[in-house]
């Protein structure tokens, strides 16, 4: 978004309500990646807050390379990510789900069966592989995350995770393929 570059650079400035204006339009989807990645919503929060830290320190040295949502995104990855390497292996899979949703909830619960039983078997089956989500290795679910759950370009993500396209597109099809096996065990 054009007006980011522009809350980016009143912000560096010292514009505080520039800053804000930031926050409250990128923290619900950074949110959603740090809870998926982690699967903690106290550790979610914390890798947010920490990379609104890092955003504020560093923004007068954003270089305009890619856009200001590609770089929040690199920023709350890598903090989710630095988490995860300081903590048991073990994620829980009963964190509440983030308010909003993602691209793959709507997509899934747009083509449940009308009526309330149909919502319900939709849910149900988006919880199902919200959770096989959780049980990738990390260089599966950090690229699926990014790419079919917050709907990032091939080349957005890419640039987050610092791999070159072909890269990731191998490392989507891995975790596609997981993910599949994931869901068949259930």
């Amino acid at each position: 978004m054009s007006d980011d570059v522009t809350l980016v650079e009143r912000a560096a400035g010292g514009d505080e309500a520039a800053f804000g204006a930031l926050v409250r339009r990128h923290t619900p989807r950074m949110y959603r990646v740090a809870l998926r990645i982690t699967g903690s919503a106290a550790e979610a929060e914390d890798v947010v807050q920490e990379a609104w830290l890092a955003a504020w320190r560093s923004l007068g040295g954003f270089r305009h390379e890619s856009a200001v949502s590609t770089w929040l995104y690199r920023v709350v990855t890598n903090g989710a990510l630095a988490i995860l390497r300081r903590r048991k292996p073990t994620i829980s899979l009963d964190s509440p789900e983030p308010e909003g949703k993602s691209t793959l909830d709507s997509a899934l619960l747009a083509a449940a069966e009308p009526g309330p039983e149909g919502r319900v078997v939709r849910a149900e089956e988006v919880d199902a592989v919200l959770r096989a989500i959780g049980r990738l290795e990390l260089s599966q679910r950090v690229p699926l995350v990014l790419r079919e759950l917050e709907g990032l370009s091939y080349e957005e993500v890419a640039e987050v995770l610092d791999v070159n396209v072909g890269a990731l597109r191998s490392r989507l099809h891995r975790a596609r393929v997981a993910l599949l096996a994931e869901l068949r065990e259930r």
